[in-house]
């Protein structure tokens, strides 16, 4: 079988794979695997901008208490002050690379404001495609000396005597190959499209979860799922996100007879955090209501928000009448792989980083426009990790065992439908543990070579699906994307413990 060694083997191609790859080219041999088109990320979809202290009236303790605040003072606070303390440096990096942040005709840029943030301190270029021009402007340059093989899912990670020394993949023919490498780098992304209505790129499935699990590494906190509050959807076709930052601009959630919503809810109103928006306007939407975002006091909307004035465009949504119609859907996975500060894991010279990772940084909640930041801060902290550790002697390995799946594989519409109603904004006992229930013979161990590429996706998501089940049925209380009627309050006692995931294995653990 065809073999590729190298010295950093990266999986995904977003914010953080790329300037991972950036950062460390002049070092080492980079390849990046990606399962589909570079382009075809969670990164390059984000519309609002990346937080950053960048000003004289902001400091980094502000955006760090913003950022625990919002993540209901579930986060690691260690991670966070890095986060914060890191993210002007990261910019400025970002800036000597060529990224085009906006500016006014003075040359100062332009910051936007979103939920929980307490000052205007959000960079955004192109208007609502940041992620987009940041990605773009890292690709050009990661093509210039990295070798980006699209098409290529990785399909099991490669473990000898506790060290990860490859992957198992399959080509775009459904060929397999096996890269080895010193280092393995997940950038894989979250979980949204395990359900129906998701901000997502239509890739991120939760694979790089399922490989990492399988491989015996540590998976914490996978129950805190952030809905997003406002998803265009018209005649129940989702068409994307509408940024939270139209909410900074001034937009208000209002109902069917133009009542402001979030009135009397939180004293931030429209930018209160994203858990506490998105169950308010389910109230309203999970009994058949249509709830709009007001739209009519921001001047110039298609000039600053070209990204969703072109999603309303293609939903027949008439601008003019300054109403979006809008509605949650799962946006982004807080929990992930349990990493320590510099992206490592529990196996070692495996890696996590962006969204995939589980850094402690945003709690239980995710702040508005932390996602970038976090990718660009810990693709520098695993450099520094990287480029630290010695270069090793090849290790011998075996290829693991070639099993059939006993099973059906599960349809992915049911897959999404189910984990909406039972593992969605609202849960419950009865309704987890019929989810739990149906998922249960989806658990089978062992790697599925045999399948196509689409099946493994399949099987990699019902795996997830079952592993983010138990683990909301662990947390008796609620907390930030992690919503129990049936346990309303929140519990002292699970302020800041993790619920880890391992094969054959769930334990709880201090942040």
């Amino acid at each position: 079988m065809k073999a590729i060694k190298t010295d950093v083997l990266i999986i995904g191609s977003g914010i953080s794979a790329l300037m991972l790859a950036e950062l460390l080219h002049d070092h080492k041999n980079v390849i990046i695997l990606t399962k589909s088109e570079w382009e075809n990320s969670n990164s390059w979809k984000a519309q609002g901008g990346i937080a950053a202290v960048t000003t004289d009236d902001d400091d980094w303790t502000s955006h760090f208490y913003d950022t625990i605040t919002a993540g209901n003072f579930h986060n690691k606070e260690e991670a966070v002050e890095l986060l914060v303390k890191k993210g002007p440096f990261m910019i400025e990096k970002l800036l000597e690379l060529g990224v085009p942040f906006d500016r006014d005709s003075n040359g100062i840029f332009l910051r936007g404001k979103e939920g929980a943030h307490s000052i205007r301190r959000i960079l955004h270029a192109g208007g609502d495609q940041t992620g987009k021009e940041i990605v773009k402007t890292l690709h050009e340059k990661v093509a210039t000396h990295t070798t980006i093989k699209e098409q290529t899912q990785a399909l099991e990670l490669i473990v000898s005597n506790g060290r990860c020394v490859g992957v198992w993949a399959q080509t775009e023919a459904d060929q397999p190959i096996v890269y080895e490498a010193d280092h393995v780098v997940l950038a894989t992304g979250g979980v949204g499209m395990l359900y129906p209505i998701t901000s997502n790129a239509e890739t991120v499935v939760g694979d790089g979860l399922a490989m990492a699990y399988r491989a015996g590494v540590q998976l914490a906190d996978l129950e805190f799922i952030q809905f997003h509050p406002t998803m265009l959807v018209q005649n129940g076709e989702c068409f994307g996100l509408v940024s939270e930052a139209v909410r900074g601009e001034g937009a208000v959630i209002e109902n069917e007879h133009g009542e402001p919503i979030m009135e009397g809810v939180h004293p931030l109103k429209d930018l209160a955090p994203r858990d506490i928006v998105a169950r308010r306007i389910f109230e309203f939407t999970s009994k058949g209501e249509t709830i709009y975002l007001n739209i009519k006091m921001i001047d110039h909307f298609s000039s600053r928000f070209p990204t969703i004035t072109s999603l309303c465009q293609q939903a027949n949504v008439d601008l003019t009448e300054g109403k979006v119609p809008v509605v949650p859907g799962a946006h982004f996975l807080m929990g992930g792989i349990l990493t320590n500060e510099y992206g490592e894991t529990n196996i070692e010279r495996l890696y996590a980083i962006g969204e995939v990772a589980c850094t402690g940084v945003h709690g239980a909640n995710r702040l508005a426009s932390n996602s970038l930041l976090e990718g660009i801060v810990f693709a520098e902290q695993c450099k520094t990790s990287i480029l630290q550790k010695s270069t090793e002697v090849s290790v011998p390995y075996e290829l693991p065992e070639v099993m059939e799946c006993s099973i059906p594989l599960v349809s992915i519409e049911t897959l999404q439908q189910k984990m909406f109603q039972h593992v969605g904004l609202v849960r419950t006992e009865t309704l987890l543990q019929q989810m739990k229930t149906w998922l249960q013979p989806y658990q089978q161990e062992g790697a599925f070579f045999r399948l196509s590429k689409e099946a493994y996706e399949r099987f990699n998501m019902a795996q997830i699906a079952y592993l983010i089940t138990t683990s909301a049925l662990e947390r008796k209380e609620s907390r930030g994307g992690h919503y129990r009627s049936d346990y309303p309050q929140q519990n002292e006692q699970d302020e800041q413990r993790f619920i880890i995931k391992e094969v054959n294995h769930v334990a709880y653990a201090n942040v």
